[in-house]
């Protein structure tokens, strides 16, 4: 509830003005009150007509055993126990409050999430979150009778979470199939392609047979699609090279069942719920699973995705890409690589002990105290970078890591978007190679896309920017949030995608939330 001030402003000449006033005021206090006091006083009476449960105690009962259809377990809200008291007519003023602390604490999960997310992901801590009242969301349900409207304002606002839910019902249903009664046989020596007749040489493997049904329940093996077809369709859905082969990739992914789809969906759901992405009317986004960047904009409410590119991530052995919640300040045109010193000291260093030739042919040069440069490589000066006396540096050019230009987001992991000279690595299915920072597909159509409404800066004045071999710092007029999120799992075009948990976080969420749920 709100209330609002300031409606009747002071009038000249009238004589009932300060009585008004005082009335008003009095008035605005008692809302305060009564909205203060909303899950107290309710107790039982909204939810029972005298001793009988309303029509609203019923559907908060239905609201909470539909719990699971957001992907949330209705026990953890009492919601069989809540019903069968109902039905047997349990004291109300006993069940009544019992009934509003399991909803406020329903609403609070959709839209908070029932971890922290820094409990799991080394710090991350979005920065914009949607501010939530789950007690008045009740009591506005209560006076207007839709109870189903404080469901509707605690999950998050998002297309994509309402088609995953409706992925999370099929693949439920999925799970049933006999498809997976049992598995599909070991792969022959060789990978193999999908046998498109019975005379095909290929057709010697035992399961193709049940590779054909599984395809056909999951939707890319639709009457008449060649085998490839569907085969390369489920590639696509999954984050595969869409040769058409079933290798071991491909066979991995068939083998993994609709029930344990259902938990990656499940866990997608829950980060959504604390990773809000409507944060401003522009903002990029990176889901790492997915190795992809969207740069989109925020109209009448309604994502419009603008720029689509393919992103290399962290190795996931040892240099993982954190999340990170962040604004977009600056760009660098033609920057220069400082060398962090964790690679100077790893790789660096080592590799020019072993070829000196390395450090004229890619460019390194020395910066030491106050600034100084030395481009001439010292075997002194390199004693001295490990232990942080001298610094190695990558002047801007072709050779630079950095490529040409490098969009900044200040952070605590120093990390950044940046292009690469090492594009091949795009058409890699799987792209995480880095030392941590996002290489990014596209600079040029990113830098256009930020700088958009930005005077001066076309694509023509960009492109010199990164060129120039200078390197140069532009500061946005307007920042823009950046995200670097994780979902193992997305809609997209109305088709769900699946995504290897590549840094094992949705293991992690997994064990986070059964511990919870134990507790509970």
């Amino acid at each position: 509830m709100e209330v609002e001030t300031g409606v009747l402003g002071p009038g000249r000449g009238d004589a009932n003005h300060g009585g008004r006033v005082a009335h008003n005021r009095c008035m605005q206090a008692l809302l305060v009150i009564l909205l203060l006091l909303g899950p107290t006083l309710a107790g039982a009476a909204p939810w029972f007509d005298g001793a009988r449960p309303s029509a609203q105690a019923r559907e908060a009962v239905a609201l909470l055993a539909d719990a699971a259809s957001h992907g949330l377990d209705p026990r953890v809200y009492g919601a069989d126990a809540l019903a069968r008291e109902l039905d047997d007519g349990s004291a109300a003023d006993a069940l009544g409050p019992r009934l509003d602390a399991a909803l406020q604490r329903y609403l609070n999960d959709l839209h908070f999430g029932r971890i922290d997310p820094r409990t799991i992901h080394h710090g991350f801590r979005p920065l914009r979150r949607v501010p939530f009242d789950a007690a008045a969301e009740v009591q506005r349900a209560l006076a207007t009778g839709r109870m189903a409207d404080a469901v509707q304002a605690a999950v998050p606002p998002l297309p994509t979470y309402g088609q995953l839910r409706e992925a999370l019902l099929r693949y439920r249903v999925l799970a049933t199939h006999p498809a997976w009664a049992s598995p599909l046989p070991p792969l022959p020596s060789l990978p193999s392609r999908p046998a498109k007749s019975k005379t095909d040489a290929d057709a010697a493997w035992a399961g193709d047979a049940l590779l054909h049904e599984r395809l056909t329940a999951l939707g890319d093996a639709a009457e008449g699609t060649p085998p490839d077809a569907a085969l390369r369709s489920f590639q696509r859905r999954h984050g595969l090279d869409d040769d058409g082969v079933l290798g071991r990739a491909t066979w991995a992914a068939l083998q993994v069942t609709p029930a344990q789809r259902v938990r990656q969906i499940e866990l997608t759901l829950e980060r959504l719920r604390w990773t809000p992405l409507l944060q401003g009317p522009r903002m990029i986004v990176i889901n790492v699973p997915e190795y992809v960047l969207r740069a989109y904009a925020v109209e009448d409410g309604r994502i419009r995705v603008q720029q689509t590119m393919k992103v290399v991530v962290g190795r996931a052995a040892v240099t993982r890409t954190p999340l990170i919640d962040e604004d977009l300040r600056a760009i660098e045109f033609s920057p220069y690589w400082n060398v962090p010193p964790s690679i100077a000291r790893g790789e660096l260093v080592p590799r020019l002990r072993r070829d000196p030739a390395h450090w004229t042919k890619e460019g390194y040069e020395f910066v030491g105290p106050g600034g100084r440069v030395e481009t001439a490589l010292s075997t002194a000066r390199l004693d001295l970078v490990p232990g942080g006396g001298w610094r190695i540096r990558q002047r801007p050019g072709p050779r630079n890591a950095l490529g040409d230009i490098k969009f900044v987001f200040p952070n605590a992991d120093n990390i950044y978007l940046h292009h690469t000279p090492a594009v091949q690595l795009f058409e890699r299915a799987r792209r995480d190679f880095s030392h941590g920072c996002i290489r990014i597909e596209q600079p040029e159509a990113l830098a256009v896309w930020v700088l958009q409404g930005q005077p001066g800066w076309d694509l023509g004045r960009i492109r010199a920017a990164m060129t120039a071999g200078t390197s140069s710092t532009l500061k946005l007029d307007t920042p823009i949030p950046v995200l670097i999120a994780y979902a193992t799992s997305l809609v997209k075009n109305g088709r769900i995608h699946f995504y290897d948990d590549v840094y094992g976080l949705d293991r992690q969420l997994d064990a986070a939330l059964r511990q919870t749920a134990t507790r509970r």
